[in-house]
């Protein structure tokens, strides 16, 4: 976040208080299928998303945002109410962009929260005229890239934030999340990211924000030092067990350093990467090649977030957190992150049917999302053959797997992603604000 003095003083041109999501009515269509063909472009009821027909050509899902007469249609149940109603597992929806008003057919068929990056919002701003308005304004003010940057994403945030905010109030700050992350360079920096994120919180200004923090090594310090702030966190870029552990410990130091006498309204999520994993794993498996290899594949991942929770269940259980919970403090959640399936061979509910457990969330993107709605099944998986998962994960280390090696290494890959897709978007604004000068002139 280049210099948090300058940005200090960010107060954001647009108001969410002229924002009023009761002005639209949802309206879904499904524009354009992989091979360019128009599958359907019907008006729909904001609950039917997906397709009648094979899912393989399934198109990509555009929500749009119309201003009719009526109430709509009626909501019809999802297999995201039963995913949280049944097994207590909150669906979100990974992606951000605007209008965010495109969010409210996916919250009528279950959606429970929203998680933004670096390279979503790179993708939404560079690809969309729906932010060259308010980045005009700002450039006409004077301000620089950077800070025009973040008052776009802040405006985002709350926008949505709003949306969710019942979700948040009827089930006592315990869902309808908002998720934005402080800047990717700061990931080595450990004073830096506490900076950043007290900014964060105090600019959004809304309750129901999770402010994203990565969990390199030298941000854990900076989360339990933002816990015990008061602020909540969504813990990000998590691959191995070994830093989930390390996640969770800053979050209990945190909510004991904060002196709160209530700590029901400290929140977190630690984000676990799933298919990212299979991905660098099965590649390693390849190079092996052996037949006990080559059988692994596409295993991994599931296999590691199914220990995780394992983790999870004992590290939130005994007497150090039943004297935290004695203060109202809430367990710091599992959140599935990376849900994509990235080999087109492997199942596209890969990353999310097997991940099903209470106190849980799982993200997704277009792709999974609809995949699951079409024809996905609610039952408790994340821990129903544990000793299987246990049996995957000492194979994997036998074959030679080096599990520190494969989570420093996607770690590497992740903040270098989002470094690039920052700095990516940051020289498109600059463009773009040279071209509106050229224009005024």
């Amino acid at each position: 976040m280049g210099s948090i003095s300058k940005l200090a003083n960010l107060n954001p041109t647009y108001s969410p208080s002229t924002f009023n999501p009761k002005s639209c009515q949802p309206t879904v269509f499904l524009i354009k299928g992989f091979n360019g063909k128009t599958v359907f472009d019907q008006r729909v009821s904001p609950s039917r998303l997906s397709l009648r027909n094979n899912h393989a050509s399934w198109g990509f899902l555009a929500v749009r945002c119309s201003n009719l007469d009526g109430n709509g249609s009626p909501t019809k149940r999802t297999v995201l109410h039963d995913l949280y109603e049944k097994e207590g597992q909150s669906p979100w929806y990974d992606n951000l962009c605007r209008p965010v008003t495109d969010l409210l057919p996916l919250i009528a068929s279950g959606v429970r929260g929203v998680t933004s990056n670096p390279a979503i919002f790179q993708k939404a701003i560079s690809t969309s005229n729906a932010y060259n308005e308010q980045f005009r304004e700002l450039v006409q003010a004077g301000k620089d890239i950077e800070s025009a940057y973040w008052e776009l994403v802040v405006k985002d945030i709350q926008d949505a934030c709003k949306l969710f905010e019942p979700i948040y109030n009827q089930t006592d700050g315990g869902d309808g999340y908002v998720s934005v992350e402080v800047s990717p360079r700061l990931a080595d920096d450990t004073v830096g990211t506490v900076e950043a994120a007290k900014w964060l919180h105090k600019v959004v200004d809304r309750p129901n924000v999770y402010i994203k923090i990565p969990a390199t090594a030298e941000c854990v310090p900076s989360i339990k030092e933002v816990i015990s702030l008061g602020i909540s966190v969504n813990v990000t870029l998590i691959f191995s067990l070994a830093r989930y552990e390390a996640v969770i410990d800053a979050y209990l130091d945190g909510l004991e350093a904060s002196g709160l006498s209530d700590l029901s309204r400290v929140t977190s999520v630690a984000s676990f990467f799933v298919s990212r994993v299979d991905t660098l794993v099965d590649k390693m498996l390849e190079k092996i090649g052996t037949p006990e290899a080559l059988d692994l594949r596409g295993k991994a991942a599931n296999a590691q977030a199914a220990l995780a929770y394992k983790l999870y269940q004992k590290k939130f259980s005994g007497p150090r957190w039943e004297a935290l919970v004695k203060k109202g403090a809430k367990k710091q959640r599992l959140l599935w992150a990376s849900t994509s399936v990235k080999n087109p061979a492997y199942s596209d509910t890969l990353y999310v049917a097997p991940l099903i457990g209470p106190d849980t969330v799982s993200t997704m993107p277009d792709q999974a999302l609809q995949a699951f709605i079409d024809h996905g099944a609610v039952s408790r998986t994340i821990d129903s053959n544990v000793s299987e998962a246990e049996g995957i994960y000492s194979a994997l280390e036998k074959l030679g797997i080096d599990w520190g090696y494969v989570g420093s290494q996607l770690e590497l890959e992740g903040v270098d992603s989002f470094k690039k897709s920052f700095d990516s978007l940051l020289d498109s604004l600059q463009e773009k604000a040279n071209s509106l000068k050229l224009v005024s002139q």
